[in-house]
């Protein structure tokens, strides 16, 4: 039966779905970071996104999806950004810059790309420093002034000024954090603040100068793809960086006593700290939003459509008390508010300021333990949740996958994230697969010996990567509860996990309605993205490392073939790079395979 979406024009979000029409539509996930031109100087720029732009189109994706752009300090940690305004300087194109030109620096901007090449496998994010530096000598011999420069000083007066306050500051204090500065700059005493504005005032214009020219960069780059008919969203992270200009500048906005994090569950034992500061919501309540309103304004310079992080923060969050030893994780936290009879009402009006707030339709990242006033506000207001392919599962039952009619027709259907394995890494070392140190953790509480169990439920030669993999005899619940030596009882959600895991694959292929047989990837890539394809959900994205999975000679490694790897800290996180430039994927064999595929699925034009 074919979807119907007519009922979103009705909600309070229909003038954001009359805005970039309301239909089917298919789209590419992917960091700026992770691709590169053949004009790229060590990473992704902005224009680089038009060449993107250009396959996308070619490919009939309507909709080109990025990771934050926001400026990361020297951290790199695009979730954790140092401001929720300004943008990363990293992806400022040296050739393109407004105003400038760039022969008298050519032999500076040719040393930069031989030292810091496009392409290899991970971002080598020394080019940071090293294109700030070549930027301030640029800047030494341009005009600072002018109509255009001007009108964008004043239209980012909320938050310019002390961003580049912020990052002078920061210079001059090696770059520690705010909060350990001395007290005159950390409470912003204003007789500590003048003669530092004063000393520096050509360091603030800098700074102030490279938001312009971002700025002006992407705005180019969302007036291109408007031309091309391709919808550019954002990522628009729920949380800042307790060391950002953002809780300098506004500490009465946040929280500063706790720390965001998440409840212990049966992957993390302890929860999670993530350490950004909560909001202080009466306080942003008591400003009318000023600072969510601007935050919205700025980003509807670049985005049609933005991914709201976390949104169920949105209705509640788990707060570790920062007083908290780093070593307990968020084991001692609590949700805030406490009280969950308030969580729908308050989190209605806080995403109905949003609606107010922008002409972006915001679309909800809704995954992990979600709330049901959480579903239901999506499904009320017509605002797309998110659905990954491979837990949209008969839980608690079958743990058959479900068919492509089950997907909320409010959602965006995707086969990963950029928190997941890509579609090969979870088909090879996770499918039919369960998580090592949860099993251990779950069957020494029961007073079972994980050693004296795990080589006999588990074929340890085709266990990789902290997964193990079930031996094919242990074929039925009963014969993993006589290893086990506990009663169906005992086991609890070892038992769920056993019933979710073996057969896994077998599930999977007949979801795909591919022979149960099939063991050719690439047969199963193609048909399990025709299926994401199929789906109800008005939106289709993929990451772009799942589409180039349709070519059999793309040459990456599977596991690590992903963007990030959540809670480690390694050296993988956030600098994927893509195997093929731009200008190679403008020639890739299959793109139009990816067109085809959107066409039978009705997301190529509305219909």
């Amino acid at each position: 039966m074919k979807p119907s979406y007519e009922n979103f024009l009705k909600s309070p979000s229909g003038k954001y779905w009359e805005k970039i029409g309301l239909r089917r539509r298919a789209g590419a996930a992917v960091p700026l970071f992770s691709i590169y031109s053949r004009q790229s100087a060590g990473i992704g720029e902005l224009p680089d996104l038009k060449l993107l732009i250009d396959w996308c189109e070619a490919a009939g994706l309507t909709i080109l999806q990025l990771l934050p752009m926001n400026d990361t300090g020297f951290d790199f940690r695009p979730y954790d950004a140092q401001s929720s305004f300004a943008l990363e300087p990293v992806y400022l194109s040296l050739e393109n810059l407004a105003g400038v030109d760039p022969g008298p620096y050519r032999k500076e901007l040719d040393e930069i790309q031989k030292k810091f090449p496009a392409g290899g496998s991970r971002v080598d994010y020394g080019i940071k420093q090293v294109k700030l530096e070549l930027l301030g000598k640029i800047f030494q011999g341009v005009r600072k002034t002018g109509t255009l420069f001007d009108a964008f000083v004043r239209a980012n007066a909320y938050w310019l000024e002390d961003y580049a306050l912020f990052r002078v500051l920061k210079e001059e204090h090696q770059e520690r954090g705010w909060f350990d500065w001395p007290a005159e700059f950390k409470g912003r005493r204003r007789e500590a603040l003048e003669p530092v504005k004063e000393r520096n005032s050509q360091k603030i214009l800098f700074y102030t100068w490279l938001q312009y020219q971002l700025f002006s960069q992407f705005e180019d780059v969302k007036k291109y793809a408007a031309r091309k008919g391709v919808l550019l969203m954002g990522d628009l992270p729920f949380l800042v960086s307790r060391d950002s200009a953002d809780v300098w500048a506004h500490p009465e906005l946040f929280k500063l006593d706790g720390a965001s994090g998440a409840p212990p569950d049966p992957y993390f034992s302890k929860g999670q700290r993530w350490g950004m500061p909560p909001y202080e919501w009466s306080q942003i309540q008591a400003s009318d939003y000023v600072y969510w309103r601007e935050r919205l304004k700025t980003a509807e310079n670049f985005y049609d459509l933005f991914r709201m992080d976390h949104f169920v923060g949105m209705f509640r969050i788990w707060t570790v008390p920062l007083s908290e030893p780093l070593e307990n994780f968020g084991l001692h936290g609590a949700f805030d508010p406490p009280d969950e009879a308030v969580w729908e009402r308050q989190g209605r009006e806080r995403v109905l300021r949003i609606l107010e707030s922008t002409g972006m339709l915001p679309c909800a990242e809704d995954l992990g333990i979600v709330p049901d006033c959480s579903y239901r506000l999506l499904r009320d207001w017509a605002l797309p949740g998110m659905e990954v392919q491979r837990w949209i599962r008969d839980w608690g039952r079958s743990y058959d996958f479900r068919p492509p009619s089950d997907y909320r027709p409010n959602s965006i259907a995707t086969l990963s994230t950029h928190d997941m394995s890509n579609l090969r890494g979870w088909w090879e070392y996770e499918m039919g697969t369960i998580d090592e140190g949860l099993f251990q953790r779950e069957v020494e509480r029961r007073g079972v010996s994980f050693e004296k169990v795990r080589d006999r439920l588990f074929d340890s030669k085709n266990s990789h990567y902290g997964r193990l993999r079930w031996k094919k005899e242990i074929d039925s619940v009963q014969a993993f509860l006589r290893v086990l030596e506990v009663s169906s009882g005992e086991a609890g959600l070892l038992t769920a996990a056993y019933q979710s895991s073996y057969g896994e694959t077998e599930k999977f292929l007949k979801f795909l309605q591919v022979d149960s047989k099939e063991r050719d990837f690439y047969r199963i890539a193609k048909r399990a993205l025709e299926r994401i394809s199929e789906t109800a959900s008005i939106f289709s994205i993929q990451l772009l490392q799942d589409w180039l999975w349709l070519e059999e000679s793309i040459g990456a490694d599977p596991w690590n073939f992903r963007i990030n790897f959540p809670g480690v800290d390694n050296d993988k996180n956030w600098r994927l790079v893509l195997p093929l430039s731009l200008e190679a994927l403008q020639r890739w064999p299959f793109t139009e395979s990816v067109k085809r595929m959107n066409e039978q699925a009705g997301r190529l034009s509305a219909s």
